[in-house]
């Protein structure tokens, strides 16, 4: 038995078979031609500077309208995005990055400027560090227990969520994190620019994966103008940077090296947070039991210091957030919803919701891993469509749970990634005004467009297959 376990995927200097039968393909691969030498890069320019417009007045907009206010903003500069990455690709690659990055990196100072408009959830991370330095458990307390009281502050303390009564939900590689970072200085800003740091990893490895795949590295534009991270990291600080910087990273590993190594990463990312497990899949080989049991034990060893906690190692996850957030009555499961919808609410019906959903991300997981000519593209695809549908089973309440399908915007460029990036902003609602949509039409919206999308794509592939058929 090979001590080493690495993937095969076969070189790019050709463009490899797409998966997925074309369905999770890129849709934007072969823009028309520019008209003149440096007409793309004005073009670029101007989409450039209307986007930045958008995003300079978008924190003023907040405050005068609102949630409604921010959507206004952000969907339209957004959909400028997908111009960019068209006309992107038809300008020269050194002068369009620095373009690209030009404006990426000054909009995201700018955003730095302004407290986090549409979350607080960074100044519980500050918390946990601050918790954790002083010796303490950050699962055994929620930040009012009077045990916590010398470390109360006027500056962090106050604007904590859920202080009164919810220890920390976050798992053991986050509050690692955080610990580290509040070692270098206890302050948002500080926080901010370490997740900064993540995202500037996963940057990286999404030019590493598009020159390796022969795709043009200026397609990093559908990453980095896009407003969900620019807000959601830049502005918010949310500890999903740090979770697919990993991912990206495990991925990076597992599908150039060694899979085992890149699982051990990805597995480290999802105890950042579990959105990105899925990725663990599209690496994974029937009967490798290996893999899994060192996902396992790192799993094992993560939650080690911190088992003085005992069952409330889980944190408010299990003594709350699944409550709150409508998971455990299903009430925000959409899928379910629809459901109960047309058939009505029935006793179990979260329960085999929860087998259902279970057996799908099982048949999609031996899919991906029985796949016989898998490739670096094909593998990425496979880990766009398990994310994809695993938010669509989970269908969370928060525009930054769905970060980690944006590096795919760029990787794969596929209409059902784009509509679901963008969608997620529908779900912004720091701020209720007058006029506010429910939950329910918005995640109808939102999950709704994702299926016609890919109804879309799924046509527009079979149309494109049998026209090459007819030709030969």
């Amino acid at each position: 038995m090979l001590q080493r376990r690495e993937l095969f995927l076969r070189p790019h200097h050709r463009r490899a078979r797409d998966p997925m039968s074309g369905v999770f393909t890129d849709q934007f691969a072969q823009p028309p031609p520019s008209t003149g030498k440096h007409a793309p890069l004005y073009q670029l320019a101007t989409i450039g500077a209307i986007f930045a417009a958008l995003t300079l007045a978008t924190p003023f907009a907040f405050r005068a309208g609102g949630d409604n206010a921010f959507i206004a903003m952000a969907i339209p500069a957004s959909l400028l995005t997908i111009a960019a990455t068209h006309v992107a690709e038809r300008t020269a690659t050194s002068r369009a990055l620095w373009l690209i990055f030009g404006i990426g990196i000054l909009l995201r100072v700018y955003v730095l400027l302004f407290d986090p408009l549409l979350s607080t959830d960074i100044f519980r991370y500050i918390w946990d560090g601050r918790v954790q330095a002083a010796g303490i458990n950050p699962y055994r307390y929620f930040p009012a227990h009077d045990a916590l009281a010398p470390l109360r502050d006027t500056t962090i303390f106050p604007r904590i969520n859920r202080a009164d009564y919810a220890v920390t939900i976050y798992p053991p590689v986050a509050e690692f994190f955080f610990l580290i970072v509040t070692r270098i200085g206890e302050s948002v800003n500080v926080m901010r620019l370490a997740l900064l740091s993540c995202e500037a990893v996963s940057v990286t490895l999404i030019m590493l994966f598009l020159r390796h795949m022969g795709r043009p590295t200026t397609r990093i534009v559908a990453y980095f103008w896009h407003p969900l991270p620019i807000w959601e990291i830049a502005n918010n600080g949310h500890v999903d940077a740090l979770a697919v910087a990993l991912m990206l990273l495990g991925l990076w590993v597992a599908l150039t090296a060694h899979a085992r190594r890149g699982a051990i990463l990805i597995a480290l990312g999802a105890l950042v947070k579990p959105y990105v497990a899925p990725a663990l899949a599209s690496i994974w080989r029937p009967w490798d039991w290996k893999m899994p049991a060192a996902v396992i034990a790192l799993i094992a060893l993560c939650y080690l210091p911190y088992l003085s906690a005992g069952w409330g190692i889980f944190g408010f996850l299990t003594k709350g957030y699944l409550t709150e957030e409508g998971i455990a009555s299903g009430d925000d499961l959409w899928p379910l919803s629809v459901w109960r919808l047309i058939f009505g609410t029935h006793r179990g019906d979260v329960a085999a919701y929860a087998v259902v959903a279970a057996l799908i991300v099982l048949f999609m997981t031996l899919s991906a891993a029985r796949r016989p000519d898998r490739t670096i593209a094909s593998s990425l695809a496979d880990t766009n469509m398990l994310l994809l549908v695993v938010l669509l089973l989970v269908s969370p309440n928060r525009p930054w749970h769905f970060l980690p399908i944006l590096p795919f915007v760029a990787l794969c460029g596929n209409a059902p990634t784009w509509v679901v990036s963008i969608g997620a902003l529908l779900l912004t609602n720091e701020l209720y005004w007058e006029f506010h949509l429910p939950k329910p039409v918005i995640k109808s919206i939102l999950f709704g467009s994702f299926l016609l999308a890919c109804i879309w794509s799924a046509r527009a592939a079979y149309l494109k297959k049998a026209a090459g058929t007819g030709r030969s």
